[in-house]
């Protein structure tokens, strides 16, 4: 099989070269490096972290992947029948893998589709990634009209109530075959990344939550609502510094944010300024991180020299995550630009490798991830698509679990004057 990464573009390569390269490399971490079984996406390429990283897939990942796969169709840079086949194998597998109420896990052995745990009591469903899994398949539902029956009868199998403790009405981001809900289990609650599971579990067809717990327990998180104003930037929602950018690149690879409102804010708003505090942070750098500026930000999760670390203006460490910055284009489409010029150009021997540009770099020490994450990569290939064409937006947001969702939970968009099928 070819591999899609062409090498290092030149320098002074225009725009759509830079684009091009990025995403021809960053894709082919879900198209030569996708389990050879199963065809799920490999939590990361390397790396030491208690698991089989050869054997062990990601359905977040793989959800995010399966988009990345439909840039690569759209764009004709893999072959449409190809794709359909990989992504039919896709489903194929996930149709007889281990589920938990309808939920999968985070990690699965890819030829197996066992429950790989992702912690001592986290063994069990996860509805997070279930979600981020689910907007993947529903991109391929709309881009492959002859896998909607298989994807449908997969989504309709997932019985998100059974994660709402009715007690004090919490939506639970695990739930455990073997270990009993606890004090300390994770209630989703906002701003964080996890806006397109309670659209998912509102639009469900089959086990609708109640949208009451939308406003009950994602818009009752302790940092929610915020409106702080840091570095001329005032943000809505969500921790004081915006907290790690993926928290505006997960749910918005698939829900378009341009005109989607709720009674709680407008979220090209959100997005936007998020990115812009991200960046100005970055700018600031009032812990004087050498090589910080201008060109040169992007706080994210990813790889850092002392493990993983969710990177942000509350925890900066230091370590610049390029798919922070890429992922940002359709919200701040000069300064990610600047920021992949800057990546490529001046630092591109050091940041380029097997799938493209590196996970994650320290600029002052000259520290290098050795690993690809699957979360990282695709971002980077489904929102530059997003700012070029609007593809994967186009495609979920026109589903009609998407439509159901977003209108049971109140939100306004352009879309919803639109048919769904």
């Amino acid at each position: 099989m070819a591999k899609l990464n062409a090498g290092l573009p030149p320098k002074g390569a225009p725009d759509q070269t830079l684009l091009d390269a990025v995403s021809l490399a960053a894709l082919d971490y879900f198209w030569d490096f996708a389990h050879p079984l199963s065809g799920m996406a490999r939590e990361r390429s390397a790396g030491t972290f208690g698991y089989d990283t050869d054997a062990v897939v990601t359905t977040g990942g793989t959800g995010f992947g399966i988009m990345a796969l439909l840039v690569g169709a759209h764009r004709a840079w893999l072959p449409q029948d190809a794709v359909a086949a990989r992504i039919a194998r896709i489903v194929g597998f996930l149709s007889e893998a281990e589920r938990h109420w309808g939920v999968f896990p985070h990690f699965m052995d890819g030829s197996t589709g066992e429950t790989v745990p992702f912690s001592e009591t986290d063994d069990g469903g996860d509805l997070v990634e279930t979600a981020f899994l689910a907007a993947g398949l529903i991109a391929a539902r709309q881009a492959l009209p002859s896998l909607a029956p298989r994807i449908d009868r997969l989504l309709d199998g997932i019985a998100w109530t059974a994660h709402l403790r009715e007690a004090d009405q919490a939506l639970l981001w695990h739930r455990s075959p073997n270990h009993a809900w606890t004090d300390k289990s994770l209630p989703i609650r906002g701003w964080n990344e996890c806006l397109i599971v309670y659209v998912l579990a509102a639009g469900s067809r089959t086990h609708p939550i109640p949208p009451s717990l939308y406003h009950l327990c994602w818009a009752g998180g302790e940092e929610f609502r915020n409106g702080i104003t840091r570095h001329g930037v005032t943000l809505p929602l969500g921790p004081p510094g915006g907290g790690p950018m993926f928290l505006s690149h997960y749910s918005f690879l698939g829900l378009h944010p341009r005109g989607l409102r709720d009674r709680y804010a407008d979220y090209d708003e959100q997005t936007r300024a998020h990115a812009a505090m991200n960046r100005a942070h970055c700018v600031a750098n009032p812990h004087g991180h050498a090589g910080y500026g201008p060109a040169c930000w992007g706080l994210t999760a990813s790889d850092s020299p002392e493990g993983y670390a969710a990177h942000s203006p509350e925890n900066d460490l230091g370590v610049i995550s390029p798919t922070a910055a890429v992922a940002s284009l359709p919200y701040l489409p000069d300064a990610s630009m600047a920021a992949l010029r800057h990546f490529i150009e001046d630092r591109g021997e050091a940041l380029w490798g097997r799938f493209g540009l590196a996970d994650a770099f320290n600029p002052r020490t000259g520290w290098v991830a050795e690993a690809s994450l699957a979360i990282d990569q695709a971002p980077m290939v489904v929102m530059i698509e997003n700012h070029r064409s609007q593809l994967i937006w186009d495609l979920v947001m026109a589903a009609p679990q998407v439509q159901a969702g977003l209108t049971a939970l109140g939100f306004d968009s352009p879309y919803l004057n639109r048919t769904s099928a």
